[in-house]
């Protein structure tokens, strides 16, 4: 599919196509882009890609990423040291923040397990997860996976390891997206809805 481009060109535009949900076309459409900004453009594009890698680190408290160790968040002394939202991914915190409501501190699993691909619990931080609930100062582990297989089953095993160490653990609810008609709602939506049901 490449052939028609010059070495180079088929280069830049095999890196695009390495992006998340990027397909042939947009890779082209970035290539072709980059190729006609000018050459300063070009090199400050690669100098923050470059800075974002040597400057970003994982905090060594939660695992978010971010340009200091702990990590602001971490660093908060506003911030509830009592409660625990455990996400997958670090996007997973962002969304988690613009909400405003979350006043918590925060563990990045990174990753959820997954049989299919490998991944066992070894594979993702859960050992430092339990580490940090040996103190006693947290009374509430709320566990935010994503709401799929993996996501699931990683809730469960976390839950279960858990629970032993008298600490309240919670699982965000999953349901029905506001703004949706409940007879477009799939079964497994709507079970959930109904078990994370409650009082008005």
């Amino acid at each position: 599919m490449l052939d028609q481009y010059s070495k180079s060109i088929a280069n830049l535009i095999e890196e695009f196509e390495k992006f998340p949900s990027i397909g042939h076309k947009t890779a082209v459409r970035m290539a072709f882009h980059m190729l006609n900004s000018s050459k300063e453009e070009a090199e400050r594009f690669s100098k923050v890609i470059l800075d974002a890698k040597n400057n970003l680190k994982f905090c060594n408290i939660c695992y978010n990423i971010s340009d200091s160790d702990p990590c602001d968040i971490c660093a908060n002394v506003k911030r509830d040291k009592s409660t625990i939202c455990v996400v997958e991914d670090v996007k997973d915190i962002i969304a988690m923040e613009k909400t405003h409501e979350y006043k918590g501190m925060y563990h990045v699993l990174q990753g959820a397990i997954s049989p299919m691909n490998g991944i066992g619990p070894s594979d993702i931080r859960i050992k430092e997860l339990l580490d940090r609930l040996k103190d006693n100062t947290v009374k509430e582990v709320i566990l935010a996976t994503n709401p799929n297989i993996e996501g699931e089953a990683t809730a469960m095993y976390i839950a279960k390891l858990t629970s032993p160490l008298g600490i309240e653990i919670t699982r965000i609810a999953n349901g029905i997206p506001i703004g949706a008609d409940i007879e477009f709602v799939d079964e497994v939506t709507l079970t959930k809805a109904l078990e994370g049901r409650r009082k008005i």
